[in-house]
């Protein structure tokens, strides 16, 4: 486990714990990849909410593309994980304690920029 230190980073975690809608999207995305089709017919978020939320993941680097796939029909579609496997937050003395444990699985497909992100932690 990590404890993050980056004051912006703990702060987009919270966030997207409190959130529903995201909390839905990194549970299905922790352990398998997930196409936007995946999440909407998994979890009964509407189109429009789970590609604002995918993007806000996204950009707060809590979600990864894992990959770019083609399908039958020679459409491309991505394929998204979550960048962490488990959060434990503490809360003592008017300080917030953030650990988090890294999605492993991703270590390799990722590589550097994964590393890059972790360091601001």
């Amino acid at each position: 486990m990590l404890i993050i230190n980056n004051n912006e980073l703990k702060q987009n975690i919270l966030t997207a714990l409190a959130d529903k809608e995201m909390l839905k999207i990194l549970n299905l995305s922790m352990y398998n990849s997930k196409s936007v089709n995946d999440i909407i017919r998994e979890s009964d978020i509407s189109y429009t909410t789970v590609y604002r939320k995918i993007k806000w993941l996204l950009d707060k680097e809590l979600l990864v593309v894992d990959k770019i796939n083609l399908s039958p029909e020679g459409k491309k579609f991505t394929t998204f994980r979550s960048v962490l496997r488990s959060i434990v937050i503490r809360y003592k003395q008017n300080e917030i304690i953030v650990e988090a444990e890294k999605n492993v699985d991703l270590i390799g497909k990722i590589g550097g920029h994964f590393f890059s992100i972790h360091n601001t932690m």
